[in-house]
């Protein structure tokens, strides 16, 4: 091997481990400024970790019963039982990973239909952006979950693999509006122009020029249409159109309504899942602030003029 090769390698070694050092200190900087993302993911961990670790934690089956009907909470059952005899607890658990991962695989589904029918045809343009533009209004005035409803009544053997495709397979469309816009706008900027006339493909200058300028976009549609999907299959399960005998935080809610939960003043049985369905939103939407700084410098700009501000009074 000659000097110049073992120079560029040497060079290469150095610069992937700086690289991963700036990104690291890039992130610990945004968690210093803004603990908003810390919580979230601390949350998010939370509750992925306690779905994962179910049989550690509890040592009952979600659908066993043999306990006392509606017992209040105690050391033996921490979330009570359900009408049926059922620990609250072992079902809160179990449930969330069915729950958790209808969300994020419906929401990825979501996302990269959204960025292939919405940035590929806008870049394209002429009759191929018109026609995917016009399909994507008529999907975004078509109600969603009626739309929902409508096809897993009519869809057989509705299990949490089917609801996550139809629920990611319906809501693309205004993540797939955002992202049109703004590629129609990127596209136009002087970058992208030289790019092209150096002679890059169209891949290249997709993929490679404008799609890192929409992380933000992207992720940020990632994050809500993972809410959004978490959402769908809690009503969806709720309302029945799911499979009863599968135990998710939907399932859970369609059973508590079902037994007089309310009437019966067992709030052990319904306040663990709808309170697990409105942290996990909230704690994505957090871990969206950091995304957002980490691809928008100007927002972690702002961060630091705001945090080097001096107050009233002190010496300038």
């Amino acid at each position: 091997m000659s000097q110049a090769a073992h120079t560029d390698a040497e060079q290469a070694a150095v610069q992937a481990p700086v690289k991963r050092s700036s990104r690291w200190k890039e992130w610990s900087g945004i968690l210093k400024r803004d603990k908003r993302p810390l919580v979230g993911i601390v949350i998010l961990l939370l509750f992925m970790l306690s779905a994962a670790f179910a049989p550690l934690l509890t040592p009952y089956n979600p659908s066993a019963t043999q306990f006392t009907p509606l017992a209040a909470p105690s050391w033996h059952h921490w979330l009570g039982t359900t009408a049926s005899g059922q620990d609250v607890w072992s079902q809160f658990l179990y449930g969330g990973r069915i729950s958790l991962s209808v969300g994020f695989f419906a929401g990825f589904i979501a996302t990269a239909l959204a960025v292939i029918l919405g940035m590929l045809p806008s870049y394209l343009g002429g009759w191929i952006d018109t026609t995917m533009a016009t399909f994507t209004n008529i999907m975004l005035v078509i109600p969603g979950l009626p739309l929902l409803i409508v096809i897993t009544a009519y869809v057989h053997q509705t299990g949490p693999v089917t609801i996550a495709l139809v629920i990611g397979l319906t809501g693309w469309a205004w993540g797939a509006r955002i992202l049109r816009a703004q590629t129609l706008s990127l596209s136009r900027r002087d970058f992208v122009i030289a790019s092209r006339l150096a002679g890059e493909t169209q891949w290249r200058v997709l993929i490679g020029e404008i799609l890192p300028n929409m992380l933000s976009l992207v992720v940020a549609n990632l994050v809500f249409a993972t809410i959004a999907a978490i959402l769908a299959e809690a009503s969806l399960e709720f309302l029945g159109l799911g499979n009863p005998s599968v135990v998710t935080w939907g399932t859970m809610l369609y059973w508590a309504d079902t037994g007089q939960a309310l009437l019966n003043g067992a709030w052990w049985w319904i306040v663990p899942p709808g309170l697990a369905i409105a942290l996990v939103g909230l704690s994505l939407s957090l871990i969206n602030f950091g995304v957002d700084q980490v691809s928008n410098p100007r927002l972690r700009l702002n961060k630091v003029k705001v945090a080097r501000k001096p107050r009233k009074g002190a010496p300038s």
